[in-house]
């Protein structure tokens, strides 16, 4: 009878540190998944709150200039942006575009504020015809028809 009592006390035990290390595992688990899904939350607030509009004349001679395809392009979002070459992605007729200046217009600075607009000055050599220009900021795509 004492060993049927011993043997059940010794599968108690071990029912109950398996149990714990399994709660301390899940602990862990659920600790990281919250903190990842916190992050995309975050992530995905911004991508929302972001909106951008080109607002250059498409039927403007002051698009492309000698090389230069020069943009205007306004925040029309609730997230301020920084008004920097890396925040956004361009592609000019399908390539990828590097050689770029944003300046925030009229007087230059550091915040791209909702309502504020950036010209954006693109060094790209274009042949005569249609070309399209499409823009990403965070997520946010717009695309850009003209004429040279």
């Amino acid at each position: 009878m004492a060993s049927v009592s011993v043997s059940h006390l010794i599968l108690f035990i071990a029912s109950m540190a398996i149990a714990a290390s399994v709660a301390g595992v899940f602990t862990s688990s659920i600790g990281e998944l919250s903190n990842a899904v916190s992050e995309q939350g975050l992530d995905v607030s911004s991508d929302v709150r972001t909106d951008v509009e080109i607002i250059s004349d498409s039927g403007s001679d002051n698009v492309y200039d000698s090389g230069t395809i020069t943009i205007h392009v306004k925040n029309t979002g609730s997230e301020t942006l920084a008004p920097v070459p890396g925040q956004l992605d361009l592609f000019v007729d399908g390539a990828f575009a590097t050689d770029y200046t944003v300046t925030l217009e009229p007087d230059g600075g550091n915040s791209w504020r909702p309502g504020d607009v950036v010209r954006i000055d693109i060094n790209h050599t274009l042949n005569g015809g249609d070309h399209r220009l499409k823009l990403v900021v965070n997520g946010d795509e717009e695309v850009f028809e003209f004429n040279t």
